[in-house]
C-alpha cells in the first residue's frame, strides 16, 4: 500500500485531500505545518503533496532542502500561485508536478496514480538506519558488518518498522501489513515476534532502538 504525507494548513482541505487519499486505498497522514511533518519522513513515504504558502515556511524551502539531500521522494506541489514563474520555479526546485488551486478531487487521484505509478520502479530495496541495514533482495540483515540471523518473519517485521523508522507503528498496522490478517488473530505472535527481535538485535550488539510505546505499539529508533 502506498504511504502519502498530505502537508496543508487549511483544515478543510486537509480533511477532504486525506479522506479522498484512503477511499482511494492509500495509507495517508496528513500535517498542517512542515514541522510537524518531518519527521514522518522516512522510506515508506512514496508521495508527498505540499502546500507551498504554510505558517511555519514556504514550501519550496523545504523541498529544495529535501533535494540537496538526494531524497527522490516524488512531491505534488498544491498550491494558489498560478503564475507561470511560480510554476517554473516549483519545478525547478525538484517538484515533479503542479496542481493549482481551486482544484477538482478527481483530478488530484488522477496526478497522485500518475506519480505513483512512474516511480515504482525507484522502491527501495535496502533499508538503512544508523548501522542497522536489511537487503530485501538477499534477504539479509546486519548492524555493521556483522550479519543477524533473522526468521522470514522477523526480517519483513524489522524491513516494515524500518520504512517506518522514527515512528509508532501499531500493532493493527503490523498485523494488516505483515501478517495480512486481522489484530485479533495475531496479538500475542506479533508481541512475542517483536520480543524475539529485540533480542537478536542485541546479541549483535545493535543499541537499543526497538522501543514499546505503552498503549500505542512500537518505534524503531530514537524516541521523541
Amino acid at each position: 500500500m502506498s504511504r502519502i504525507l498530505v502537508i496543508e494548513d487549511q483544515k478543510n482541505l486537509l480533511r477532504s485531500i486525506t479522506k479522498a487519499l484512503h477511499e482511494a486505498g492509500y495509507d495517508c497522514v496528513g500535517f498542517e505545518t512542515l514541522d510537524s511533518a518531518r519527521k514522518s519522513m522516512s522510506p515508506a513515504v512514496n508521495l508527498v503533496i505540499l502546500d507551498l504558502m504554510l505558517p511555519d515556511d514556504f514550501g519550496l524551502h523545504w523541498l529544495t532542502k529535501l533535494r540537496e539531500t538526494g531524497d527522490k521522494t516524488p512531491v505534488l506541489v498544491l498550491t494558489a500561485l498560478d503564475a507561470v514563474e511560480d510554476r517554473v520555479a516549483g519545478l525547478d526546485a525538484g517538484a515533479d508536478d503542479y496542481l493549482v488551486k481551486p482544484f477538482a478531487l478527481d483530478e488530484l487521484l488522477a496526478r497522485t496514480r500518475a506519480l505513483l505509478r512512474r516511480n515504482s520502479h525507484t522502491n527501495q530495496s535496502v533499508l538503512t538506519l544508523d548501522q542497522l541495514t536489511v537487503d530485501l533482495v538477499s534477504r539479509t540483515a546486519c548492524w555493521g558488518e556483522a550479519p543477524i540471523s533473522l526468521q522470514n518473519r522477523q526480517l519483513e517485521l524489522l524491513a516494515y518498522l524500518m520504512s517506518h523508522a522514527h515512528q509508532v507503528v501499531t500493532r493493527e498496522m503490523i498485523a494488516r501489513d505483515v501478517w495480512k490478517e486481522s489484530t485479533a488473530t495475531w496479538t500475542n505472535v506479533i508481541e512475542v515476534q517483536i520480543n524475539q527481535l529485540r533480542r537478536k538485535l542485541e546479541q549483535s550488539e545493535c543499541p537499543v532502538i526497538l522501543h514499546t510505546v505503552r498503549g500505542q505499539g512500537y518505534l524503531l529508533g530514537e524516541l521523541p
